[in-house]
C-alpha cells in the first residue's frame, strides 16, 4: 500500500523542486552524460525553514524522505523571533524534531525584531535576514519555505487592500530571493493537505498563537475575511485567488521587462530622466521606471507604495510647478528643467 494521498502530494511537490535544483546545479547524472560518479559536482545542500507548524513540518518530512533518493544533502533552520515567552524552548524542540527526521545541519537562530513597517513586516524582515545568513554560512543551494495556496490567497487579498498594483496581486513567487534561493513547493497545495500529512505521519506540530491573534492583520483575514468571502461567493475563492496571483505575475513580469528596456531610452546623456520621453510611455511602464529610480536612490522597496509613485508621476503628467515629493528613505523627487531628479535629500 502506498503512502496516504496527502503525504504523496507533499512528497511529489518537494521531489519536483529538488529535481529542478539538481538540473540547475548540473548535479544530475543526466546533466553530465559522460561523467564518472567521482567527476560529478558535489551534491547541493538544501535547507528547510521550519517553525514547527504543520506546513513547515510537512515540508521537512518530505525533504527528509526525498533528498537521500536524489543524493541531496538536507538540513534545516528555525528562527526564534523572541516574541513569546518560551520561544527559545520551542526553537530547541524544533531543532530536535528536525534532527530526528535525519536532517543535518540544523540551526536555531535567535533574532531581534525591530518595528519598521509594523510587527508583521518587521518579523518577516528579521526572519529572512536570518535565513539568508544561515544559507550563506552553510553554502546552501536553496531554502525551502512552507507557504501554501491558502497563504498565497491571503497575500493577494492583502495586496488588493493596499492598492499596491498588479505586482502585489501576484503574491509570492515559487522561486525568489538572490539567485533563486527561496523555493516554495506547496503553493499549489492547500493548508489542510499539509496538516493531514503531519497527522497521518504522527508528526508533532506547534500552532503559533499569533496565527489566531486578531491583533494581526493576516490573522483577521484568515479567520474572518476569507471565511466571509467563501460564505458570500461560495467555495473556490482560495483557488481563484491563487490563480489570479499566477496570471498577475505573468503580466507584471512582462511589464517589468518592458520597463527595463525602456528606461535607457528616457535618460539623457547625464543619466537624468527626461519628462517628455517619460510622458510618452504607457502609464504602467512609466510608473515602473519611476519606482526603480526611487529604489535606486535609496527608497526602501517595502515602504514604497503606489500612492508614492502616483505623486511622483504627477510631476510628469500633471505638472503645474508643484514642489518636491518626499519619499520613504529620505528620498526626494523633483522636476528641474524638463528633467526628473530623484535623489536623497
Amino acid at each position: 500500500m502506498g503512502p496516504h494521498p496527502a503525504v504523496a502530494a507533499i512528497r511529489l511537490a518537494v521531489r519536483r523542486v529538488l529535481h529542478d535544483l539538481l538540473t540547475e546545479h548540473h548535479c544530475a547524472p543526466a546533466a553530465v552524460p559522460h561523467a564518472l560518479p567521482h567527476e560529478l559536482p558535489p551534491p547541493p545542500l538544501v535547507l528547510v525553514a521550519c517553525s514547527g507548524g504543520a506546513d513547515s513540518m510537512a515540508l521537512a518530512s518530505a525533504l527528509a524522505f526525498e533528498s537521500p533518493k536524489l543524493g541531496i544533502r538536507a538540513g534545516g533552520v528555525t528562527v526564534d523571533h523572541g516574541l513569546q515567552t518560551g520561544s527559545d524552548a520551542r526553537a530547541a524542540e524544533v531543532v530536535q524534531r528536525l534532527r530526528e527526521l535525519g536532517l543535518d545541519p540544523v540551526d536555531s537562530v535567535a533574532v531581534t525584531v525591530g518595528r519598521t513597517g509594523g510587527p508583521e513586516a518587521a518579523a518577516r524582515d528579521a526572519r529572512y535576514a536570518a535565513l539568508d545568513t544561515a544559507a550563506e554560512r552553510h553554502g546552501a543551494a536553496a531554502v525551502l519555505l512552507g507557504h501554501t495556496r491558502d497563504d498565497q490567497a491571503e497575500t493577494v487579498l492583502l495586496g488588493l487592500a493596499r492598492g499596491s498594483g498588479i505586482r502585489s496581486l501576484s503574491g509570492m513567487a515559487a522561486v525568489s530571493g538572490a539567485g533563486g534561493r527561496y523555493r516554495r513547493p506547496f503553493l499549489e497545495l492547500d493548508r489542510q493537505t499539509a496538516r493531514k500529512a503531519c497527522m497521518v505521519q504522527s508528526l508533532p506540530v506547534w500552532d503559533d498563537p499569533h496565527n489566531a491573534d486578531p491583533a494581526y492583520t493576516r490573522s483577521r483575514l484568515r479567520h474572518e475575511g476569507l471565511p466571509a468571502l467563501e460564505k458570500a461567493l461560495g467555495k473556490g475563492v482560495v483557488e481563484a485567488l491563487a490563480r489570479t496571483a499566477q496570471l498577475s505575475r505573468d503580466d507584471a513580469d512582462a511589464l517589468d521587462s518592458w520597463a527595463g528596456q525602456a528606461e535607457a531610452t528616457v535618460r539623457d546623456a547625464t543619466g537624468l530622466l527626461e519628462c517628455a520621453k517619460l510622458y510618452a510611455l504607457p502609464p504602467a511602464v512609466r510608473r515602473r521606471i519611476l519606482r526603480r529610480a526611487a529604489i535606486a536612490a535609496g527608497a526602501p522597496a517595502g515602504s514604497l507604495f503606489a500612492r508614492h509613485i502616483e505623486e511622483v508621476d504627477r510631476l510628469i503628467t500633471g505638472w503645474r510647478g508643484q514642489g518636491a515629493i518626499n519619499l520613504p528613505g529620505k528620498v526626494v523627487a523633483q522636476r528641474q528643467g524638463g528633467r526628473l531628479v530623484i535623489r536623497q535629500g
